[in-house]
């Protein structure tokens, strides 16, 4: 079908490629040899269902690797595992005969009451697109397309399928836009998933701003767009907007209508043959894949699944170093996760995995005998809660095996009946009946290492009272050997929070502007999102974006900075393993302006590596800063523009642990902005023709001794500030200023002409 295209079709083959056969396949058109192709939903593991289908992973699906979720691998903020990770996604996909699976999803945490805040990376674009991009990388190595969603600003599930995120332009282009534009810049995505939700009023289903404008014409996207299962609100307007695939099936109406609209003449159909391309294309693409060879190699995916688990688990706190166990130590565990794992999220992205690791059997192939267990609670629909023994029988259980241990490691989480695709969570508490097996167990052995299963951050309000806290999020099936790795020290922990971890829900920058109302909600905090909003408000957080600790320590030379030709700054810095562990370093840069004319957040991530370093390794890191990512959006001329002056870069190990500052210089984007007679006396001052002209103007006129004159200019600091905003066609005729109307217009005129 290599030279088959929209002209070879009728207007109803052409119509019936830009929606569904089913629930998971496009539709076939037999007499020109077009196949139907299978989609199936990820993103962290495949999810094909094999009989009766749904969206919410309520109908059972082939078994399939169980990877650790975004939320998890997140943290690892390492592109090489994850596009390890990606590309064994896509042997299980391929030997499934899926063309496309649905992921990554890269959305921004804007909120950690999001419900599906599991399946995105982090609060920062440039974490989110760099990572994204490395899952495409990964996936479609196979030959197996991916669908970068949720296209855009799809940060709630609150009403998702309704509510218009109203977002100004700024913190739309350069937070939940930016992440998407490296991900298709870098990765070339095979298709891109608009969202459910509107943007600024218009459904992303029939955006042409941003399906065509932004997406096509701005970024150079050459894939598919398909909508959210159900996400299309009118066929005919999103086709002409760029939505070029409708998901599910729609039984033919909605081709029906393409096909009227197209002979009624209120659709070209010449865009109809645009979209069909695409669908062609996109079949092409999937019949280029070399027929897998199976069956799956289950053992080695599983392995797989373990080491990105261990990689993706942050060490919070370890005072008096509990951390790592000994095998001969009495350990106690307790908690009914370490039994009854929660490792993934549910909704569509839920996985039937080939196995489940449990924490306590794990634990014991390390401990031996040594290790006991209390369950401390019971978690709603596990077994032990089917038991029916009393909250205070449970509590005093695990006070008793506390007692009589070294180290208590307590498992706490999230029921998974809190966080889900489809609604969002009320709060970021733990369930008040684990903080109370926590005080009692903390009464009987304060030597407490508190493991946490959550998809989304918690408040932590015990973070000074337990002496060291390991964040496990959910890590997939093999997620219960992971934290025995770490636990016992084969695996030394190398994760970073990829989102600030607040002290109190209220001081999220969200709070007020979630989940909106009436249909709308208003993303009020503008460019301060996660710990950009923390930083400027000089917030305390329980921990900082970027933070995790390590078995071993990490110090750091003095960084180096420099420009080059291209504009990009290369940043250079010695990483010591100073430890007598070999362990792993996540090195970051953060980046400001020291002078800006727009608003900026103190320091933003702009690069970053994982570096694998042997006890006693020094090895000089080099970390690439692109020149692109230090611009942001001027409103103005509706555009980038990169601000030329002096750039603090802080080379750290979080977003509040800064360990070497350098400082360069770059050159700025110059801004063409047409000269008005409500521009200000500021811009006509900064413009490159008219400001030497009037500098020069004010030198005469102060030479001349006019007194009057001279006092009405901006010659000294608070008349400069005050006239900086002074509307440059009101002058004329103001007292003591010898300029008329029609002067000033020459000016202008002669500025925009760039005489």
């Amino acid at each position: 079908m290599t030279e088959i295209s929209a002209s070879d079709l009728t207007l109803e083959e052409k119509a019936s490629l830009t929606s569904g056969a089913d629930f998971w396949t496009t539709k076939a058109v037999d007499r020109v040899g077009i196949p139907s192709v299978m989609m199936t939903d990820g993103p962290h593991g495949l999810r094909k269902q094999a009989g009766s289908t749904d969206h919410l992973g309520l109908a059972g699906s082939v078994p399939a690797t169980c990877f650790p979720p975004a939320v998890g691998i997140g943290s690892s903020f390492d592109p090489e595992l994850i596009e390890r990770v990606g590309a064994a996604i896509g042997v299980e996909a391929a030997i499934e005969d899926v063309a496309v699976v649905l992921g990554p999803g890269i959305n921004i945490k804007r909120s950690p009451l999001c419900g599906r805040n599991f399946e995105y990376f982090s609060e920062d674009p440039i974490v989110s697109g760099v990572l994204g991009a490395a899952s495409v990388r990964g996936i479609q190595s196979q030959g197996v397309g991916t669908s970068l969603k949720h296209f855009a600003a799809n940060n709630q599930e609150f009403d998702r399928m309704r509510a218009s995120s109203d977002v100004d332009p700024r913190p739309l282009r350069e937070i939940y836009l930016r992440g998407f534009e490296r991900v298709v810049k870098d990765a070339s995505p095979w298709t891109v998933m608009c969202s459910y939700n509107k943007l600024n009023g218009v459904w992303t289903s029939e955006d042409p701003w941003l399906l065509t404008s932004v997406l096509r014409d701005g970024w150079g996207f050459d894939g598919l767009v398909v909508s959210d299962w159900g996400a299309v609100n009118d066929r005919v307007v999103g086709v002409a907007a760029g939505l070029d695939l409708e998901m599910p099936a729609s039984g033919g109406r909605t081709d029906a209508q393409l096909v009227a609209a197209v002979r009624a003449g209120t659709l070209d159909e010449s865009v109809l043959d645009t979209a069909a391309d695409r669908a062609i294309d996109l079949v092409r693409k999937a019949g280029a894949r070399p027929v897998a060879e199976g069956p799956l190699d289950v053992d080695a995916h599983h392995v797989l699944a373990r080491e990105a688990a261990g990689r993706s688990i942050v060490l919070l706190k370890n005072d008096d170093a509990l951390l790592p166990l000994q095998k001969d130590q009495k350990v106690a565990v307790i908690g009914a996760f370490a039994t009854e794992p929660r490792f993934q999220g549910a909704g569509s992205s839920l996985i039937n995995p080939t196995r489940i690791d449990k924490a306590l059997d794990e634990m014991r192939a390390f401990g031996g005998e040594q290790v006991t267990y209390a369950p401390g609670f019971a978690v709603e629909g596990g077994a032990i809660a089917a038991e029916g023994r009393s909250a205070d029988d449970l509590r005093a259980e695990a006070v008793d095996a506390a007692g009589s241990a070294d180290v208590a490691v307590l498992f706490l989480g999230l029921p998974a009946a809190e966080e889900s695709e489809g609604f969002d969570r009320e709060h970021i508490d733990l369930p008040a009946a684990q903080l109370a097996v926590l005080d009692a167990v903390l009464e009987a052995n304060p030597r407490v290492v508190v493991v946490l299963s959550n998809g989304g951050v918690v408040a932590l309000p015990f973070a000074d009272r337990v002496p060291t806290i390991v964040e496990s999020w959910l890590l997939g099936q093999a997620g219960g050997g992971a934290v025995a790795d770490v636990l016992y020290g084969v695996v030394n922990p190398s994760g970073k929070l990829t989102e600030t971890v607040p002290v109190r829900l209220e001081d999220n920058p969200s709070y007020g502007n979630f989940p909106g109302e009436f249909g709308h909600v208003r993303y009020g905090e503008g460019l301060l999102v996660g710990y950009r909003w923390y930083d400027a408000k000089r917030l305390d957080v329980t921990y900082p974006f970027g933070h995790g600790l390590s078995y071993t320590t990490f110090e750091y030379g003095p960084a180096t900075a420099e420009v080059g030709t291209d504009g990009d700054i290369t940043v250079r810095v010695e990483i010591t393993n100073s430890g007598d562990r070999d362990g792993r370093e996540v090195v970051q840069v953060y980046v400001a302006p020291a002078q800006s004319t727009v608003q900026r957040a103190p320091r933003e991530l702009k690069a970053f590596a994982s570096v694998a370093l042997g006890a006693g390794e020094a090895r000089v890191v080099e970390l690439i800063v692109r020149r692109e990512d230090l611009a942001y959006w001027d409103v103005r001329i509706d555009g980038w523009i990169v601000e030329g002056g002096t750039y603090t870069v802080d080379v750290a190990a979080s977003s509040r642990d800064l360990r070497s500052t350098v400082s360069v210089e770059i050159v700025g984007d110059p801004v063409h902005q047409e000269l008005t007679m409500n521009s200000s006396v500021g811009d006509l001052m900064s413009h490159p023709v008219a400001g030497p002209i009037v500098q020069q103007a004010l030198g005469g006129l102060m030479g001349g001794g006019d007194a009057a004159a001279a006092s009405m200019m901006p010659n000294d600091d608070a008349m400069q500030k005050m006239m900086a905003s002074f509307p440059i066609g009101r002058l004329a005729g103001f007292p003591g200023l010898p300029v008329t109307f029609e002067q000033i217009e020459q000016l202008v005129a002669a500025a925009n002409a760039g005489e």
